[in-house]
């Protein structure tokens, strides 16, 4: 008869947690690196009372919003390329669901992330409790239950013996190459406290090894013959680069067969910014140089992305006709995107393989030749927009090359949504793997000061550098006390456009009157907010400075280096200013029918742009 050990539900997740493992650079290490949590009354009784016994071995973090310490797990785990992960919990209601938008965040970017929400009385005998809100019609429903569109895996604990199957379940989808994502177990308060005799043989170590899945023969050649028929090929480097430490390989096959290659936001820095193959970023947000050849491709290597519509201009960037996509990824929905030819494989092995059965094919010569000079062309181009300036108010480009040119290519970059991440994706000179991390599969404005913590648990070592915007920074800014309470510095370069910069730019390209989005447009009052972000930095324990031209800040960011503690460097940006070079269209539905002549010319563009979508080739 097997031995049982009597533990409550909440103590035997915590140990089911501390004993699972991971393997980074050859080295056995915990794969759960740490707990985020904010108590409740659904979860510091239960789940705060088993965290406190195991804290030496699984440390907790206390965050001040649910939403931005998810965030800060979804950035360890990516930065950790998906070896080590972290979890959160919440009491239940407002605290749980505050952390549904980080669980969209973690599912559209293929990221584990393990949930665990308090949830209402499994006995139901004291409802309906604090904070729950109660169904009319369905007795089993809970808010939690918002979790179940963007969660890979969800479970509801109403009894300590779920645990088992749950936990197991989980672990598979967060170690899972294809099907990883955030897993939600929703665990009702007084289960979190109930006992169990649970066998010991469910707390045994187990080591959760890379799985490198192997292509499919026929899928293999099929792949082969459509290379070794190309005059015009590309490579789209996307983030299962990244997850597969796959960069070496991949710019081995990019050299050995000649083929230019593009990242996607999620993809950048799979390959250094020097690489003579690298052509940048790809797509909306693209340089030229990545445009170009893409428009005439007439087979596209698509290794680790799940192209969306920015990587493919809205499905018009893609011009030729002939063209064939080769998906070469672990998951088969993504693989066999737009009529792909579908290789279902990891992206090392994939590369591997394919380059083994390639033998000594290579592109036209030709080919590579014209990418690597267009790349040339391209540079001097992005050089001239990171140029040095005197501008009262720089652009985000001016911005980015003093940041550039202060810290080097040896950082590592934190940013999210707005208007940042197209200048960052095309301008930013990334230099190592996984040095480059910009949340825009969601695009989830307010990612960006928790990410940077997450970032820095995982690349200590690393200087790590926060690029934001003033409306993002409003949105989420209160993880900076948490940056200064745990000891975990970063450096914030906070541009203040005074609104929504990004939006405002896009509202008057589509036609519209310009409003609702920076403060100078404010419509309801005569006088926009003078809001000092240095003081409210400074407020929460940061370092904390105002850059009144780019030079001030190139020497703010040399003494950030050096400071005890996190930094905020503030600059005033013009809202205007974009770089336009590169980049490529972007469906954005323009109304049909308008008085003003503005959108009806915009309209206009907008049809002649629909005309150029390739979506059924």
């Amino acid at each position: 008869m097997s031995k049982t050990i009597r533990l409550t539900a909440a103590q035997a997740l915590v140990k089911f947690m501390t004993a699972q493992m991971s393997v980074v650079d050859g080295v056995e290490v915990p794969i759960f690196a740490g707990m985020w949590a904010i108590f409740g009354h659904g979860n510091v009784a239960g789940m705060g009372e088993a965290l406190w016994h195991v804290r030496d071995k699984l440390p907790t973090y206390r965050g001040q919003n649910e939403q931005s310490m998810a965030h800060a797990a979804i950035a360890y785990a990516k930065a950790m390329r998906r070896r080590r992960m972290m979890a959160c919990t919440t009491s239940i209601g407002p605290g749980a669901i505050n952390m549904v938008t980080a669980a969209a965040v973690a599912h559209v970017d293929r990221i584990p992330l393990l949930l665990i929400p308090g949830d209402i009385f499994a006995s139901r005998r004291p409802d309906p409790v604090l904070q729950q809100a109660e169904d009319f019609g369905d007795g089993t429903v809970s808010v939690n239950d918002c979790f179940k569109p963007v969660s890979r895996y969800f479970d509801r604990i109403l009894r300590p013996e779920q645990l088992i199957p749950a936990l197991n379940r989980a672990m598979v989808v967060l170690t899972d190459p294809a099907e990883c994502g955030p897993v939600t177990l929703s665990f009702a308060q007084d289960v979190q406290a109930e006992a169990y005799d649970y066998p010991e043989s469910f707390f045994a170590r187990r080591v959760w090894a890379q799985r490198r899945v192997r292509p499919d023969e026929n899928e293999l050649a099929a792949a082969v013959t459509a290379l070794r028929a190309a005059k015009k090929p590309v490579i789209i480097a996307g983030g299962g680069v990244l997850f597969s430490e796959a960069s070496a390989t991949l710019a081995a096959f990019a050299a050995k067969h000649g083929i230019p290659v593009m990242e996607t936001q999620g993809g950048k820095s799979s390959l250094p910014f020097t690489d003579p193959l690298n052509m940048g970023a790809v797509g909306v947000t693209g340089t030229a140089a990545a445009n170009r050849l893409c428009e005439q491709a007439d087979v596209v290597l698509a290794v680790g992305t799940r192209l969306q519509d920015f990587t493919t201009g809205s499905w018009a960037l893609f011009q030729n006709p002939e063209k064939t996509i080769i998906g070469l990824n672990t998951q088969v929905f993504d693989a066999t995107k737009h009529r792909a030819l579908p290789l279902v494989a990891d992206a090392r092995v994939g590369l591997e393989e394919l380059s083994a059965d390639l033998g000594g094919w290579a592109a036209p010569k030709a080919w590579t030749a014209d990418a690597q000079a267009g790349f040339r062309d391209w540079m001097a181009v992005a050089d001239s927009y990171t140029a040095p300036s005197n501008a009262e108010r720089p652009s985000d480009a001016q911005v980015i090359g003093a940041v550039q040119r202060a810290l080097g290519r040896e950082v590592s970059l934190m940013g999210a949504s707005g208007g940042l991440p197209g200048e960052l994706h095309k301008l930013w000179q990334a230099s190592y793997p996984s040095s480059y991390h910009l949340e825009y599969g969601f695009s989830c404005m307010g990612y960006e000061i928790a990410g940077g913590i997450g970032m820095k648990l995982a690349q200590p070592d690393r200087e790590v550098v926060v690029m934001l915007g003033d409306g993002s920074y409003m949105m989420m800014n209160s993880e900076l006390a948490t940056s200064v309470m745990m000891g975990v510095k970063i450096t914030v370069v906070l541009l203040d456009n005074r609104g929504f910069g990004c939006i405002n730019r896009l509202q008057h390209a589509c036609g519209a009157e310009r409003f609702n989005n920076l403060y100078d447009y404010n419509t309801f009052q005569e006088e926009s907010p003078q809001i000092d972000f240095v003081m409210h930095a400074k407020s929460m324990g940061a370092i904390a400075v105002k850059a009144k031209s780019l030079a001030e800040l190139e020497a703010a960011l040399v003494e950030a280096k050096s400071a005890p503690r996190t930094s905020v460097i503030v600059i005033d940006t013009d809202p205007m200013m974009t770089t336009d070079a590169g980049g490529h269209w972007w469906e954005v539905a323009v109304p049909e029918v308008s008085v003003r002549p503005q959108v009806n010319e915009a309209r206009r563009n907008y049809e002649a742009a629909l005309a150029k979508q390739r979506v059924g080739d």
